[in-house]
């Protein structure tokens, strides 16, 4: 990318940063790099504008994690507004979009990252963007700092574990207890391999270790009971399990989802996980898909009603959602069409709905305001700074009485 002098003849100013981070002109040309305020010159060069920042990884743009660190932070958050309202406007939905919320710098607190042996060492990292290549990390401007220092340490232990041209994966969480650390493809036969583990284990504090060959995750070092704690309540954290990715990004969605539920007394969480929300709000039953969760939720908050239950394929009929004054819904990227339909059909006054997809995010929206419901506002969530991955809460009420 050059930079021609200030007095070099400009064609098109870049108006918006478009879904998957070009910059996008007026007459729809899009532009790698581009930020709203650059200018594309008449020799195709790009010419910065006041919203242009330099990159402050040396791995950009070649690392997959981040798409935008050219972008500052008004024009971050305002791609984040634009993602959420165009999604809406392909509904023909519209409401009140607030400021965003970005998290900061070196606050992301999990992570999966990719290795491959190379030598007598290993390359661990993020994919390339849109390639399988695995770019070696020596700097991360998102990753917390207690998870980027044990890169280099996991590159000279996979070095010796992994099987050429075999890559593995790592999945990296900052827990209670520390950094829990699950390998994948990763065989680690024999007890020397073992005793190689543990004592990389102990030796980093971490708060397990745990290695999945592909029969599901297998405890290999966990000195303490592994746990994550959600709104004061400690809760056992699977191997593996799911977290927001980072504090001050829960801590938002948190309080975007009370406030969405106001003093509703009676609130279902569907999708729970953990009980993120669950826990936050005092709900009085909880589903979820995934085994492992819902057990750990209903050991962490024995009176709630907690019920393993997949919301795909049985989601809870109007019948079944008579007693809830609120639901809270918190999907997949798929978001959440069979549970969404049948609470366009019921009586549940007030829906909290979290989303890491606008799109799917605005189909379920679209359903609920055909049912009668009025999206009363949205907020966007930056919790994966610098990448194009954009995370949402939402206030549904029947009547339009949200606030």
């Amino acid at each position: 990318m050059s930079s021609p002098g200030a007095d070099a003849p400009a064609h098109e100013l870049i108006v918006r940063i478009a879904a998957r981070g070009d910059g996008v002109t007026p007459s729809g040309r899009h532009v790698p790099f581009g930020v709203p305020g650059d200018a594309l010159l008449d020799d195709g060069a790009l010419a910065p504008g006041p919203h242009h920042q330099e990159p402050p990884c040396r791995h950009f743009p070649e690392c997959g994690g981040c798409q935008l660190q050219h972008a500052d932070d008004d024009a971050y958050r305002a791609y984040l507004v634009s993602r959420v309202e165009t999604a809406l406007a392909q509904h023909g939905l519209a409401t009140q979009v607030r400021e965003p919320h970005l998290s900061p710098p070196c606050s992301r607190r999990r992570a999966t990252l990719r290795a491959l042996k190379v030598s007598k060492s290993a390359v661990l990292g993020f994919n390339a963007e849109k390639s399988h290549r695995i770019v070696d990390m020596h700097e991360c401007h998102i990753l917390r700092p207690e998870l980027f220092a044990l890169v280099a340490p996991l590159r000279v232990l996979l070095g010796g574990l992994l099987q050429p041209k075999r890559p593995a994966e790592v999945q990296l969480a900052l827990i209670d207890g520390g950094a829990d650390v699950l390998l994948k493809g990763v065989e680690a036969d024999g007890l020397a391999a073992i005793e190689t583990l543990t004592s990389f284990a102990s030796g980093h504090r971490l708060a397990r270790l745990s290695l999945d060959r592909g029969l599901g995750p297998e405890t290999i070092y966990e000195p303490e009971p592994a746990t994550v704690t959600l709104s004061g309540t400690a809760v056992a954290f699977p191997p593996g399990g799911f977290l927001q990715a980072t504090a001050d990004g829960e801590a938002a969605l948190v309080g975007c989802v009370r406030e969405a539920i106001d003093d509703a007394r009676t609130i279902a969480d569907l999708f729970a996980g953990l009980g993120t929300f669950a826990l936050s709000t005092n709900a009085i039953f909880a589903a979820e898909a995934s085994r492992d969760s819902a057990a750990a939720l209903k050991r962490a908050a024995p009176s709630m009603s907690v019920e393993h239950r997949d919301l795909y394929r049985r989601p809870l009929d109007a019948g079944e959602l008579k007693r809830f004054d609120a639901a809270i819904l918190d999907p997949p990227r798929a978001g959440a069409e069979e549970q969404v339909r049948a609470l366009a059909t019921s009586d549940v006054q007030r829906i909290a709905y979290a989303s890491c997809n606008p799109a799917t995010f605005a189909r379920d929206a679209k359903t609920l305001s055909d049912g009668g419901y009025t999206l009363d506002w949205v907020r966007p969530v930056g919790q994966f700074r610098w990448s194009t991955h954009v995370e949402l809460a939402a206030c549904f009420s029947r009547g339009g009485t949200g606030k």
